[in-house]
């Protein structure tokens, strides 16, 4: 379950909802084409639909009764309150639940419904709140990941904006003197997510949440070089979903995700905002609060070029590829020091927690923060006793260079993407990403057909528990290749010891829920699924057998005995391949060919003669293939170079002209 879904993150309302207001819930339709062309009649659906609805049972709640004011609605004040009771208790995520609160300090203090109590209680709430880890008390707030530091910095760089000769209760600075420290921090963190993209890549949840944030700059923030430079980012990153989403589902390769979110695109944290600006997706409302960001935005307007990308439906194949992150063996390329605290941060939004080059600084961070209570450090304050004698013996480095595949499972290092989309499915990887090191979040390829047709596999870390376990994450990650519709993906399980995950499980599993496909067939090893004109093919190396356990996974999950597998996708469609019935002929009879070395050679019915072997190259018809060092995009709309300068989007008459000095041209 998606973290900040489960009880401890929910609001507590302690007032009554007002008179009419809607009880139940009346639930949406997923789209899978756009259902309006027009941006405006999309909006209104958005807004009707939530008038109608009561806000979902999250700590987001305050956002849908902001759109349910702009729809002519009377807000449950009870939610507003709760949500200043939540900030005020320094509950983790807190920051998600500020921003809509300052969206009503800066866009709502003359609505009517919106008396002065409130405001007044808005404002003590957000000049009480604590802003960064340097400041006093003790919490177990995350301030450090690539999400929560552009919310937490532009959260109080708009209350300082609002009150700038006001003081900050916790920190004992005045608006301005906030202004001044977070100034820099948000720029660093608009030019490094311009030039190479993001650590919580292609995030179906943490996309959520910087957009919320952007979107906060982009329409109070009175800097025009940091309010135009927040539009290109949220533009990227809706090129980003435009190209990596299939209809409504944002069914790719993502640096962060749960379960949940992979198996179920209702639950995804962006589908709310995919319907909204695509027209594909569903208005849920489970874990989403960037659409009603979207939806009361006075000044962000989604360029044309965007839209048309992401409803280029009829495209007979589209292929990305494009790289995001950093390394950090180059960490000095992108001036960043491993003996600076603030340089720290930016390293902690990569989690790079106990990387070698970080670990020595991480203990200093740990001291500075007071963080050893932090319950996210659980695992460090167990092993505090070692951690401190590493660091005061010169040897931590050398013991988590030991330990490094499972100490930084959760490190989000470069990455480079493929997607491949068709009019039936699509398919994307994270091409031979930190194979065999521990996996905490990341999510490294998966077919999609439908809204829940999906395919993907894993090896889990651990039966239960939070992540990593059964379904998020990986115990330990394989290597994937990928040829436009045909993936191999090797796994060869790290059986070491490890801090974090201590008993690793001897199989890998791949979810296939075959009560979502129209039909479903096994033979000769494999297994086939089709949705409408589009088709998928599973192989695993290792005998496999279903899941009949009762429970959400029974019918829906394969299972591999063994540490070590091969897995196989191809996928299809009736416009190439022809009726199901061949496309389960052609590839239940092509030769597959492996190797005690996890070396497999599979001679695919479109693709010809693809090889890869856990230290050998991805080659098609013995020709190596590029897996690494990927432009920042590189596709028929757009392509640009790594670190990104100038981007220039086209498609169907549309375009988009971005450069790093903040040029934004939309035509």
């Amino acid at each position: 379950m998606t973290v900040h879904k489960q009880p401890e993150y929910q609001l507590h309302i302690n007032h009554p909802a007002p008179p009419d207001y809607p009880s139940k819930g009346v639930q949406d339709v997923f789209a899978t084409e756009p259902f309006s062309q027009s941006y405006a009649e999309r909006r209104t659906a958005f807004l009707e639909f939530w008038r109608r609805n009561p806000a979902p049972d999250s700590n987001k709640a305050w956002y849908y009764e902001l759109v349910r004011l702009e729809a002519g609605g009377p807000a449950h004040l009870g939610i507003f309150y709760a949500a200043c009771d939540y900030i005020d208790a320094r509950i983790d995520c807190a920051d998600f639940v500020l921003h809509s609160i300052i969206r009503t300090l800066y866009q709502y203090p003359e609505h009517p419904h919106i008396h002065s109590a409130m405001l007044d209680r808005a404002k003590r709430t957000a000049l009480g709140f604590k802003y960064w880890p340097d400041e006093p008390g003790q919490d177990s707030l995350c301030t450090w990941t690539e999400n929560h530091q552009i919310l937490f910095n532009v959260g109080a760089y708009l209350v300082g904006q609002l009150y700038p000769d006001e003081v900050f209760q916790n920190a004992g600075q005045t608006g301005r003197e906030k202004m001044e420290q977070t100034r820099p921090r948000i720029l660093r963190w608009l030019n490094l997510r311009f030039r190479t993209g993001f650590s919580e890549w292609l995030s179906h949840v943490y996309y959520d949440e910087d957009l919320t944030a952007l979107l906060s700059l982009v329409d109070f923030c009175a800097d025009e070089e940091i309010a135009r430079k927040a539009a290109q980012v949220i533009d990227l990153m809706l090129l980003d979903m435009a190209l990596n989403s299939f209809r409504g589902v944002f069914g790719s390769t993502h640096g962060r995700s749960y379960e949940n979110t992979k198996k179920w695109a209702a639950q995804e944290g962006v589908t709310d905002t995919l319907k909204l600006l695509f027209g594909m997706g569903v208005f849920s409302g489970f874990d989403n609060m960037s659409a009603a960001c979207f939806a009361l935005s006075q000044n962000y307007q989604m360029p044309e070029a965007i839209y048309r990308i992401a409803t280029d439906l009829e495209r007979p194949e589209m292929l990305n590829q494009q790289r995001m992150g950093i390394r950090l063996d180059q960490m000095e390329r992108w001036g960043l020091h491993p003996d600076k605290l603030e340089d720290g941060m930016i390293l902690l939004s990569l989690e790079a927690y106990m990387h070698p080059r970080s670990a020595n600084l991480m203990v200093r961070m740990l001291d500075a923060f007071n963080w050893w209570d932090n319950s996210f450090f659980t695992p460090f304050k167990e092993n505090q006793a070692l951690i401190r004698f590493g660091r005061m013996t010169g040897l931590l480095r050398p013991l988590v260079t030991v330990l490094e595949r499972d100490v930084t499972r959760n490190t989000r290092e470069e990455v480079n993407i493929t997607t491949y989309r068709t009019p039936d499915y699509m398919l994307s990887s994270a091409q031979d990403y930190r194979k065999r090191y521990g996996g905490d979040q990341q999510h490294i390829w998966q077919a999609t057909l439908g809204p829940n047709a999906v395919v993907f596999t894993t090896h889990p870390a651990r039966r239960d528990g939070k992540s990593p376990n059964y379904w998020t994450g990986s115990g330990s990650l394989p290597k994937a290749g990928q040829v436009d519709n045909v993936a191999i993906i090797i796994y060869d399980i790290d059986t070491g010891p490890g801090l974090y995950v201590t008993h690793r499980l001897r199989f890998t599993h791949a979810w296939f829920p075959r009560d979502q496909f129209d039909e479903v067939i096994e033979a000769n090893g494999w297994v086939f699924g089709r949705l409408g004109d589009g088709y998928i093919a599973l192989h695993s190396q290792q005998p496999y057998h279903w899941n009949e356990e009762p429970g959400e996974d029974a019918g829906r999950e394969l299972i591999a005995d063994g540490k070590r597998n091969i897995w196989l996708c191809e996928c299809g469609r009736a416009a190439v391949n022809g009726p199901f019935a061949d496309f389960v002929a052609q590839v239940s009879r092509a030769e597959i060919a492996t190797s005690g070395a996890l070396r497999v050679t599979y001679h695919s019915p479109s693709q010809g003669r693809i090889s890869m072997g856990w230290d050998d190259p991805l080659t098609q018809n013995g020709k190596p293939l590029v897996q690494r060092d990927y432009p920042r995009y590189d596709n028929p709309y757009v392509q640009a170079g790594f670190p990104a300068k100038d981007i220039v989007v086209q498609a169907g008459g549309a375009s988009l002209r971005l450069d790093d000095r903040g040029k934004r041209d939309v035509g």
